[in-house]
């Protein structure tokens, strides 16, 4: 059975014209809103998180998990697309697996398990809160799939970023002036270009 209907059958050429083109306009109103784009200063300060920095210090200890840092190194990773990504060894100094690379213990892989961590997805900054918040796509850690690392953040001039995690390890979060667990990270000044051969 075919359905027709009588009134397109009697529009004019003029009317399916009009009809056509406001069919071709509706998509754009059809479709889901962008998400809103930083303006004004909420820009300039989202501009001063792009770029990589390394791990400076680790100061405190962390609420959420015990760790005791020894020489950590790191490197936090914030992208004009908004996307981040960090890497922290919490024992700057790893040991090596005795076998080679590929071939460690079970108790050598839960060490090398234990004392790094990363995770990536993507971030958004609160100028008037004072925070930064990952959205986690993935983390070494399974269970953190998904969560949301929120940070108070700090400039410190232009070459060093405080971060300060908000999470009191029980759900909740640890008032600014009562956080003690801070990460010091160092902008990493862009590579000269390497001369063409």
């Amino acid at each position: 059975m075919t359905f027709r209907s009588p009134r397109l059958r009697r529009a004019s050429p003029g009317a399916l014209a009009l009809l056509i083109g406001i069919f071709a306009l509706a998509p754009s109103t059809l479709t889901a809103p962008a998400a809103p784009q930083p303006q004004g200063n909420t820009q300039k300060l989202v501009d001063r998180f792009v770029g990589a920095w390394r791990l400076v210090s680790v100061e405190g200890n962390s609420p959420v998990r015990l760790v005791r840092f020894e020489k950590p190194t790191g490197l936090i990773m914030y992208d004009r697309s908004g996307w981040m990504s960090v890497q922290i060894a919490i024992h700057g100094e790893r040991k090596l697996f005795a076998k080679g690379p590929y071939d460690g213990t079970s108790e050598e892989k839960a060490e090398g398990f234990d004392t790094y961590l990363s995770y990536y997805g993507t971030y958004v900054v609160d100028a008037a809160a004072g925070t930064v918040t990952h959205h986690l796509v993935d983390h070494s850690y399974p269970g953190l799939r998904g969560h949301d690392n929120v940070r108070w953040f700090e400039f410190v001039g232009d070459k060093r970023l405080v971060l300060t995690p908000r999470e009191d390890g029980k759900g909740g979060s640890i008032n600014r002036k009562d956080a003690t667990y801070k990460l010091t990270w160092e902008r990493v000044e862009a590579r000269p270009e390497e001369p063409k051969k």
